[in-house]
């Protein structure tokens, strides 16, 4: 059966997998989503030997019913290669009572690489697909990990060009080394004056511009996202919940069927919403806790049920968590509303206009699975010393936030369900940072020279990922403000 897709916002948009992947964001401002989420065909027991590549078809099949098999499976064995610096893919780590997914064993050191890493593969099928013969021109904002995941899929990939918005005092310096050093023609990465919710929402108004859609067009273009509102982002990122589930079965850890829960660092929402809806494929997964920093809007979200961005925005060490407007909520919004587009529609619009909305208190009764916890800068740094200090892991500050988020929530509840953490960072990407929760003495500053440090009380070597950005050339140079973003684009298209 063809599983189709329809906008958060207008029940009468019904497109394909392949087109929805195409697309990215519907015509109308919402966002894709399966008219149904589907069950898993397969059971744990089934799942037990699979590799992480079969357990990503396993999952993949169900969504994307308009690859053949072979499509799909040429797209996952070319994403989930040697570029992984694990043959696991994604490692499960016991330490200190809870188990740690590493997610950040991919090119560039971030779990946006577990999806990004086939996006392209995903799109150039879905274009031939559908014989699109204009050049797809990939448009993302990024909080700073997506941006250099994006450009590593995209870079030198025949019939698409990518264009990276990110802000330019918002991201770490490694992350910030990583984007702009990135060669390949069909890239440009632009620096811009403002937070990552004024390059999310000019990204949004770019896509929203018919008129501009329609200019280039004529001129052989047209725009598809990167970000986690793409439903190829999406679903592949439910792939880990399962595998790390199966990998807990296999090993003994929990029963088949035993709940467990999932603690996530969460910004735009879609690394927790990918668990939502692996939870609703039929894994076991009891609490859906999600952990913010100082800029807690979900965490108030969750508590009260009123969605305000109407606050100080906050720059702290977990950067792509810096975030006001989780635009991947909307697919939760939709779903806990019955499904009801104009519903939904009548939220985001209050979003747009007034920077709040609130949910009825019956879709309010539809969140129980979700737990809100945040942690502050202090009680980061901290997880990071302790968590050091006490097993000898180190952890970076976004998957910090998420422990001492879990540490709160254990304390609050006494829940003692198997819990598995997101590890969305490797600390290698934050090495200022975590050497200085670590060692408050270190006196030093260069980044690569703390990154060597780090190698040397991590017993860990240094990423090939940051080793290669040490000395490389800075190719991207170009700044704008918040309003030249589209000027931007057309100069880079020439159009």
């Amino acid at each position: 059966m063809n599983l189709l897709y329809k906008s958060t916002r207008n029940h009468e948009i019904n497109v394909t997998a392949s087109q929805a992947i195409l697309k990215g964001l519907a015509d109308d401002g919402g966002l894709y989503v399966p008219e149904s989420i589907p069950k898993l065909s397969v059971s744990v027991e089934d799942c037990r030997d699979m590799s992480y590549q079969e357990i990503a078809y396993a999952v993949m099949k169900e969504y994307f019913t308009d690859f053949t098999e072979q499509e799909l499976k040429d797209c996952i064995s070319r994403a989930y290669d040697s570029k992984f610096d694990t043959g696991e893919i994604a490692p499960l780590v016991e330490v200190d009572g809870a188990y740690y997914l590493e997610l950040f064993h991919g090119p560039t050191i971030a779990f946006k690489d577990m999806a990004l890493s086939i996006l392209p593969h995903l799109m150039i099928t879905s274009a031939r697909k559908n014989h699109v013969e204009n050049e797809i021109v990939i448009l993302t904002a990024t909080s700073g990990d997506t941006g250099k995941a994006a450009l590593a899929g995209f870079a030198g990939v025949e019939g698409t060009k990518i264009i990276v918005f990110y802000p330019k005092d918002g991201v770490s310096p490694i992350q910030e080394k990583q984007m702009v050093t990135q060669v390949e023609e069909n890239t440009l990465v632009v620096g811009v004056n403002g937070n990552f919710d004024d390059c999310q929402t000019g990204v949004k108004k770019i896509f929203g511009d018919s008129a501009f859609a329609k200019e280039l067009s004529e001129k052989g273009y047209q725009f598809s996202s990167a970000n986690s509102i793409n439903i190829g982002r999406l679903v592949p990122q439910i792939v880990y919940y399962v595998y790390a589930y199966v990998k807990l079965y296999k090993e003994g850890r929990i029963q088949e069927n035993e709940k467990i829960n999932v603690v996530v660092p969460t910004g735009n929402f879609g690394n927790l919403l990918a668990a939502f809806y692996a939870k609703n494929m039929g894994l076991p997964i009891d609490r859906l806790i999600c952990a913010s920093n100082e800029n807690k809007v979900l965490f108030d979200f969750f508590r009260t049920g009123e969605y305000n961005r109407n606050r100080e925005f906050i720059l702290t060490s977990s950067p792509s968590m810096d975030i006001l407007i989780s635009s991947n909520l909307e697919r939760l919004i939709y779903r806990i509303a019955g499904n009801d587009a104009q519903k939904n529609k009548e939220l985001m619009d209050a979003l747009t206009k007034g920077g709040v909305y609130r949910i009825s208190p019956e879709m309010q009764k539809e969140l129980s699975d979700f737990v809100g916890e945040y942690a502050t800068e202090e009680e980061t740094f901290e997880k990071i010393r302790t968590l050091y200090q006490n097993t000898g892991y180190v952890i970076d500050t976004h998957t910090a936030v998420a422990a001492r988020a879990y540490d709160r929530y254990k304390d609050e509840s006494g829940d003692t369900n198997t819990t598995v953490i997101a590890s969305t960072a490797s600390p290698f990407k934050f090495t200022k940072n975590v050497m200085k929760a670590i060692d408050e003495t270190c006196e030093l500053t260069e980044d690569f020279a703390l990154a060597d440090e780090l190698s040397k009380i991590a017993r860990v070597p240094v990423p090939k990922a940051v080793m290669e950005i040490r000395t490389a050339p800075v190719v991207h140079k170009t700044k704008c403000e918040v309003e030249e973003m589209e000027e931007m684009v057309r100069k880079f298209l020439h159009v």
